[in-house]
Formats: C-alpha cells, sequence, structure tokens
C-alpha cells in the first residue's frame, strides 16, 4: 500500500474545533495532518489585534511546517476576510517562493468553490464585532459581488467561539437564508458549523460553506493534485 501524504494547517493558537474535525475526518485515511499555530487571542480592528496577522508571524508558522515535510500547507485562518483577499494571496506566493510546497487558505478555498457554483448573492455568517463583521461585507462587495447580507454575533474572544452552540449557529443560517442567497458561507474556523453547513445544505437546498470544512478540503485538494 502506497504511503499516504501530510497536509500541514496552520490554525490559530486559540482554535479548538479543526484539530477534533480532523481526527473525525481522517481517522481511517492513510494520509496525515499535522499542525502549526499562530498567536492569535482576539478579532478585533485595533492594532493589537491587527498586529497578531503580521506576516513575519504567518510565515514562520508555516514554515516549521516545512520540517515535517508536508505535501501541502493550508492556512486555517478566516483573517483575510477582514483584511483583504489580497493578503491570503501574498500569503501563498511567499510561502510557495520560499518552500516550494503548494499553499493555500481556507478562504481562497471557500472563494474558490463560490466562483466554481457561479454564486452571486452570499449571505454571511460569523461571531464577529459590528465592525469586523462590516469590513467582511465590504471586502466581498469589493470583490464585485452584491452587498452581501448576514448576521453576526458580536464577540471578540477568539476561544469562546467554539462555545457557542450548533443550535445557535443553525438558527443564525436559518435567518440569512430569508434573504434567498446563492450560498451562505460559515466565516470562523473556530465555530462548530461543520454539521450545521451539512445538514442545512439539505434542508435549505442550497450550499452551505464551513470554514473550517473548507481548510480540510483545500488540503485534501493540494495533495490529489486537483486545480
Amino acid at each position: 500500500m502506497p504511503a499516504g501524504k501530510r497536509i500541514g494547517i496552520v490554525i490559530p493558537s486559540s482554535n479548538v474545533v479543526i484539530e477534533p474535525l480532523v481526527a473525525q475526518s481522517f481517522w481511517k485515511s492513510d494520509n496525515t495532518v499535522h499542525f502549526s499555530r499562530l498567536g492569535v487571542v482576539n478579532i478585533e480592528l485595533d492594532g493589537g489585534a491587527l498586529a497578531q496577522f503580521k506576516m513575519v508571524e504567518q510565515l514562520s508558522a508555516a514554515k516549521k511546517l516545512g520540517d515535517a515535510r508536508v505535501d501541502a500547507i493550508v492556512w486555517g485562518g478566516t483573517s483575510s476576510s477582514w483584511l483583504g483577499i489580497e493578503r491570503d494571496e501574498e500569503y501563498c506566493r511567499l510561502i510557495e517562493k520560499e518552500t516550494g510546497i503548494s499553499t493555500t487558505t481556507c478562504v481562497l478555498e471557500m472563494n474558490r468553490t463560490v466562483a466554481s457554483m457561479g454564486a452571486r448573492r452570499i449571505a454571511m455568517v460569523t461571531p464577529y464585532t459590528d465592525d469586523v463583521h462590516n469590513r467582511i461585507l465590504d471586502n466581498y462587495e469589493e470583490l464585485g459581488f452584491p452587498r452581501p447580507t448576514g448576521q453576526n454575533l458580536g464577540g471578540t474572544l477568539s476561544n469562546d467561539f467554539a462555545s457557542i452552540s450548533p443550535n445557535t449557529i443553525e438558527d443564525m443560517v436559518w435567518n440569512v437564508a430569508k434573504d434567498s442567497p446563492d450560498v451562505i458561507m460559515i466565516m470562523c474556523t473556530n465555530l462548530r458549523g461543520a454539521g450545521v453547513a451539512e445538514n442545512l445544505s439539505k434542508q435549505l437546498g442550497l450550499p452551505v460553506l464551513d470554514s473550517a470544512i473548507a481548510t480540510l478540503q483545500a488540503g485534501s485538494r493540494l495533495i490529489s493534485g486537483s486545480s
């Protein structure tokens, strides 16, 4: 039996959702997943919070995965949704240039999925404050989408997001579905939205994309060689 491949994922240090999701999803797989962590505690737009995402820090966390000789690297955080998608694009270019390892991010993977669907009207579910949430909507509008609709919870501490019940996330998805979007995006990898996305995609008859699931899908796609 051929040896499996290795997926490297950089996650925010406060994230407690992605690793259990990997354990559920990969336990029968020959492929393995390996982690590095970037120090992220709070999500706000002030200087201190934004400094958590300095490119030099992000690159350092990713390059450590090169020591494990991973076959792909994925940034499993949604920071570019409010910092600007170009941040993730630059991140991928720099990592690939310095390591030669194929790299992507969960946000780029979600956007890739949205593009493949031809979806235009987006509804966004986030746990963030109004200013962060609205910055995300602004950025997607700047990408050429009609002004997205959405709902947010107003939180700042990343570790608290994992305590939000799936029932609450489900209610939010149902609420934003009333606007008849083409796609709903659960934008935070520390939300327990994986099961919600799978169940409500079927019930609503429209795609519900979860960013934690997108992180794993991105890694699987890269190691399979899919474009």
